[in-house]
């Protein structure tokens, strides 16, 4: 078939899809409520970066300060759309919060003020609290448009107000900014009758702004918050070293007065007094994005724990790796697959703490996408370095919102005497792996994740990592690590997959295998976990696979572009899971001819990933670590209990069924527990 008769979905709108999914988790009863409170703020979390980044690159494109795979026309398109989902969804959020949240916290003897005026008996403490532990650190500002210019930060949270002198006087405009890192967002009152109170701090100021007003009539207050283009761009002309360092140094600096990508306001507003605003700080008319009261609602993962319970249990051991003696040697025997956060990520912790000190080792190589604070991966790098280990560690500097961290952990490595290179020009690298080399007769040993070596996240996201003394692996990683040195242009590779040299050549050749199996009256299967489909010469191939009768599932939690239902995507299902972890392994399976071919990667199928990013696949080819994954994969296939079905509409059709429940992340931590080695 034609791929000009192909549909695709909008990448915009089917992310918007999986957020919604997110949201949906707020009504899930079997969930803890304050399990449920957090995904309303990861819902509005996820959406200020999608304003800061996509929203942002469609408004540079109109304006013709950024280029892009689209027109001014499309920009414009693609905006109204997102308008037009974002308003259906903001009506589902104020049903969530109004008609589910709220009543249940009251029916666990929680009241949140939310619209409602503090009660009498908070009165007294409302003005304490505000005198004692807010005034200080309030300094209204006047708003004159014109005459006095007053710089909105983005991500913070003001208040607008309106008073005068008198009830004849004239109109005169504040601006105040909610000092977040001094009190809390959400204050916890004193209990009344059994009952705990909880209120938003801007609340508590507004409840108070006589006091800080003295002198005047106090009109109205409103909430205001603005997102700022976040994405950074590099001139990738060849600079390296500390040329590209103190480029992005500079660009981080900038971020922070980028364009408007949204002001975000109170829709009670009145349009007088948001005409002056908007007139005072120049935001223009397709900027406006009124949400509710409370703005900033990501806040909520600060809820106060009243007694609420989490349902998160803790790690299963990973018997080879927890026990007594070197890790070295269980990785000898046999290879290990690690899958955080079910398995602890102190099982990769230990490997880089065994290098650091086995006599055995000689040299380390390790890359960092995104590092964690206070990271005991870096400790250990350190170690390492002052054990006379050779140390070489790739850190990307390219990764949006943690450059400055990365920055400042490569330069605490450095002077440690690690050697660190930097990003690559024009490319990212994405690849997380480890190589460790040791003296002869000593194997080498290689770690390929498809998440960053980061403690923080290996806690909430679902990743696997491969720890193995393949020879064939470890030479081809060694590759890898030759192309970020600069020292090989024109790799080869026996066994791994790697982004932009072999991987798209390798998953066209595996697609089409599928297909010719099937021509040849064979079975055709395809299995695909990632994050993200965009690449469309990658979904036209599997829209060919399957209208030539190759099965496919696709497990996405994210952007999916793939339109199923469709006479050329009848063979294809779209899998959406969303639960406590993020859904985070690509897992690629290809069944050919029963061979039953198996990677694990750090990369998703968008464009980026595989144009203009390094990136890598590694096969499995121990068969009892090939079989746990595949076993993996197909619970979360059976899953009834968090899986959605995606529709030809972008629908999350839950896959609810007479079946007995099978959450997959419970279902895959015990079946971990009961077949690990």
């Amino acid at each position: 078939m034609d791929g000009e008769q192909y549909e695709y979905f909008g990448r915009d709108v089917s992310w918007l899809s999986f957020n919604y999914r997110v949201l949906l988790e707020a009504l899930d009863k079997e969930l803890p409520l304050y399990e449920r409170i957090k995904f309303v703020s990861i819902y509005y979390s996820n959406l200020e970066e999608f304003y800061e980044i996509r929203v942002a690159e469609h408004r540079g494109v109109i304006m013709q300060k950024k280029f892009a795979d689209e027109s001014a026309a499309e920009a414009e398109a693609n905006l109204a759309e997102i308008n037009a989902e974002l308003c259906r969804q903001q009506t589902e959020v104020d049903r969530i919060i109004y008609g589910s949240i709220l009543p249940e916290l009251e029916e666990n003897n929680i009241h949140l003020y939310f619209d409602d005026p503090p009660r009498h008996f908070h009165r007294d403490y409302i003005r304490n609290f505000f005198d004692e532990e807010v005034l200080p650190f309030l300094s209204p500002a006047i708003i004159q448009p014109g005459k006095i210019l007053t710089f909105l930060r983005d991500k913070r949270l003001y208040l607008v107000v309106r008073v005068r002198s008198g009830w004849l006087g004239r109109y005169r405009y504040f601006l105040i900014k909610i000092p977040f890192q001094k009190v809390p967002r959400l204050v916890e009152l004193p209990k009344h009758e059994g009952i705990s109170y909880i209120m938003f701090i801007d609340d508590i100021i507004r409840a108070n702004l006589p006091r800080l007003f003295p002198g005047y009539n106090v009109e109205d207050s409103y909430c205001i918050k603005i997102s700022r283009d976040a994405d950074l761009y590099f001139d990738d002309d060849g600079r390296k070293g500390i040329d590209i360092v103190s480029d992005i140094r500079s660009k981080v600096k900038k971020r922070k007065i980028n364009d408007i990508s949204r002001f975000i306001f109170d829709p009670r507003m009145p349009s007088d007094f948001l005409a002056y605003i908007r007139s005072s700080f120049n935001i223009k008319p397709e900027d406006l994005l009124s949400e509710g009261r409370h703005l900033n609602l990501k806040d909520l993962d600060k809820f106060p724990c009243l007694g609420g319970e989490s349902r998160r249990q803790p790690p299963v051991p990973s018997r080879s790796l927890e026990g007594d003696g070197c890790s070295f040697d269980a990785i000898a025997r046999n290879d290990i697959l690690v899958c955080c956060p079910y398995q602890s990520f102190d099982n990769i912790i230990r490997i880089l703490k065994d290098a650091a000190f086995d006599k055995s080792v000689e040299e380390i190589k390790i890359t960092q996408y995104r590092v964690a604070e206070n990271s005991q991966v870096i400790n250990y790098l350190i170690s390492a370095a002052h054990n006379g280990k050779k140390v070489t560690v790739f850190v990307e500097l390219k990764a949006r919102y943690d450059e400055e961290n990365n920055m400042s952990a490569a330069e605490q490595m450095n002077r440690a005497g690690i050697k660190i290179i930097y990003s690559l020009p024009k490319l990212k690298v994405h690849a997380k792996v480890v190589l460790i080399l040791r003296r002869l007769p000593f194997p080498a040993i290689a770690c390929l994740s498809t998440g960053n070596f980061n403690e923080k996240t290996a806690g909430l996201y679902s990743d696997m990592a491969l720890l193995t003394i393949n020879s064939e692996i470890v030479q081809d990683l060694a590759c890898v690590f030759e192309i970020l040195e600069g020292h090989d242009t024109l790799p080869r590779f026996s066994r791994l997959l790697v982004a932009p040299f072999n991987m798209v050549d390798e998953l066209r050749r595996m697609i089409r295998r599928e297909i010719e199996h099937v021509a040849a009256g064979g079975k055709g299967r395809i299995i695909l976990k990632m994050n993200g489909l965009h690449e469309r010469e990658m979904i036209n191939l599997l829209y060919q696979a399957s209208v030539c009768g190759v099965e496919i599932d696709l497990i996405v939690r994210g952007i999916c572009c793939l339109v199923p239902n469709r006479p050329y995507s009848h063979n294809i299902q779209i899998t959406r899971i969303v639960d406590m972890y993020l859904e985070h392994s690509r897992v690629w399976y290809f069944f050919n001819g029963g061979a039953e071919d198996l990677y694990i990667s750090s990369a998703d199928w968008m464009r980026r990933n595989l144009q203009r990013r390094i990136e890598t696949a590694t096969p499995i080819l121990d068969a009892a670590v090939k079989s746990q994954i595949i076993h993996i994969l197909h619970l979360q296939l059976a899953d009834n209990v968090k899986a959605c079905r995606i529709d030809d509409r972008l629908n999350n059709i839950f896959k609810h069924d007479d079946k007995s429940p099978l959450r997959s992340q419970l279902a895959i931590r015990e079946y971990l527990s009961e077949n690990n080695r």
